[in-house]
């Protein structure tokens, strides 16, 4: 049979063993320090919570403006309408960074609008790259920050220095529009030939120029400490590179275009299975 053991309620005692009065723990006084540094806590809870929301808006913005990128980069064409069905994804995508725009937006008001500008820059940039494209493709021209600042919400703030940024990263999208773009249809986007007869029978190549030549003559040495100062250098010689290769191409291709006759096509039933020789 087992005996029922009663439960002792739990007692506190001073470190000499003597009990400790209920009433002594009661009328012991909050330190006055006490709601100051709560109040400490909470901001900083907050300020955690906020930063946490920005990064993973902006890494979101980032995926959805790739992926705008990647479908605009199946038009073959400039100056025209945009293919329905790359349309629809475009505009998907583009609703899906509106809504994580407008998520954060409460989040960027006042100074937290510079407050966090460290941590939405990065998606502002790749947001910029992909509507700038898409203006291009449209009009063929480049969008101006006051365009770009207007699809952005109120409280979203376009700085010069991302504007810049996004249209340096443009440089390599134009470049790999253009150089697919000979790859399959055989001519540079926007090129009319001896047909141009204006200044604005421009070509992507004469674009993709001029910006290098505005990028060249843009003074940073007053931009050391910010996002500018820091980037520009490396996205200079990035651009510089773009520019190269689709002169190259295009060097490539009228060179070859004037050595072989009209309608030439290679000889496939040519036997390139023969021996290498070797040392």
């Amino acid at each position: 049979m087992s005996i029922p053991t009663r439960e002792m309620p739990g007692v506190k005692r001073h470190h000499d063993g003597a009990e400790k009065a209920q009433a002594q723990e009661q009328d012991v006084k909050t330190s006055p320090f006490m709601p100051m540094f709560e109040n400490f806590r909470d901001e900083l809870d907050e300020h955690h919570d906020r930063r946490e929301r920005i990064i993973k808006a902006s890494r979101d913005i980032t995926a959805a403006s790739k992926k705008i990128i990647f479908a605009l980069q199946r038009v073959r064409s400039l100056k025209s309408t945009i293919p329905p069905k790359i349309a629809s994804e475009v505009q998907a995508k583009a609703s899906a960074m509106q809504e994580q725009f407008a998520l954060i937006a409460p989040d960027l008001t006042g100074i937290n609008a510079w407050r966090y500008q460290r941590q939405i820059s990065g998606g502002i940039q790749e947001y910029m790259e992909a509507i700038s494209f898409q203006h291009y493709l449209l009009n063929q021209t480049l969008i101006t920050l006051e365009e770009a600042a207007q699809s952005l919400p109120e409280t979203i703030t376009l700085t010069g220095d991302d504007y810049v940024l996004g249209i340096f990263d443009l440089v390599g999208e134009l470049m790999r529009f253009a150089i697919t773009t000979m790859a399959t249809t055989g001519s540079l986007p926007g090129s009319k030939g001896e047909e141009a007869t204006t200044v604005d029978d421009r070509d992507v190549l004469i674009d993709m120029r001029s910006l290098r030549t505005s990028f060249q003559a843009l003074d940073t040495t007053s931009c050391g400490g910010t996002g500018l100062g820091k980037d520009v250098e490396k996205k200079m010689e990035v651009m510089k590179t773009c520019v190269e290769k689709v002169e190259t191409a295009v060097y490539g291709m009228i060179i070859r275009g004037r050595e072989r006759p009209k309608g030439w096509v290679p000889d496939l039933t040519e036997d390139r299975g023969g021996a290498v020789e070797s040392y």
